[in-house]
């Protein structure tokens, strides 16, 4: 049972929803807490052989809540959540020994873009953007950001999304080859879903050995 983020299970495949719809699902330490314990569960759950992950409402994830009590109460340190909570996310997606489908329903900031990218097959509604927010506020971009760019976009594309910081449609992302596909919003779950579906049903020792070889 969770509080920041809902998990449903159907025949093979688990859908993980981020539930902060009131603030377009920006994560709180309590929701990177409860994101971390739930792919550690899923690591281990033989019943779940593929993940579907989404946001409620209107946004897939607005990157970190700046305004997280908890964060103040940590003095602002966000070098602390990186190491802590953050970064373990990103790298517990990528090292999931089963496929994930991101289904980016509106706009995908910081470390949203982030899991967006950690995913190993994004779909997007055409509403969707994509930002990579941290220059904007003075920081370094993190979740892997700085890794993930590069292979996918090259570097001078990289060094101007995270240096210029500009927000770009799902159609761009798709051109660019930072996401598998675009989809009318109406269809976006379901496009998604039948792409989860198929994983979920598919050969799941030689979907995770695709998943390992490539990194």
């Amino acid at each position: 049972t969770y509080d920041r983020i809902t998990l449903a299970k159907d025949h093979g495949l688990a859908t993980l929803t981020l539930n902060a719809p009131e603030k377009l699902n920006a994560v709180s330490r309590k929701m990177v807490a409860e994101i971390k314990d739930c792919w550690e569960k899923l690591a281990e759950d033989s019943s779940v052989r593929a993940v579907l992950l989404t946001g409620a409402g209107r946004g897939f994830c607005a990157g970190a809540d700046l305004a997280d009590p908890d964060r103040a109460s940590a003095g602002g340190d966000s070098g602390s959540a990186l190491d802590k909570f953050f970064n373990p996310v990103i790298r517990l997606m990528r090292a999931l020994p089963k496929p994930i489908v991101a289904a980016v329903n509106g706009p995908a900031a910081g470390v949203g873009m982030s899991f967006a990218l950690a995913a190993d097959i994004t779909v997007a509604g055409k509403s969707a953007t994509f930002l990579q927010a941290f220059a904007r506020i003075g920081l370094l971009p993190d979740g892997g950001s700085t890794w993930f760019l590069p292979r996918l976009v090259g570097d001078q594309r990289a060094r101007a999304l995270t240096m210029l910081a500009p927000q770009i449609t799902a159609t761009q992302a798709k051109e660019w080859g930072l996401i598998w596909d675009v989809v009318e919003d109406a269809e976006l779950m379901k496009t998604a879903t039948d792409i989860a579906r198929r994983l979920a049903d598919g050969p799941t020792l030689a979907l995770a050995r695709i998943k390992d070889a490539m990194g």
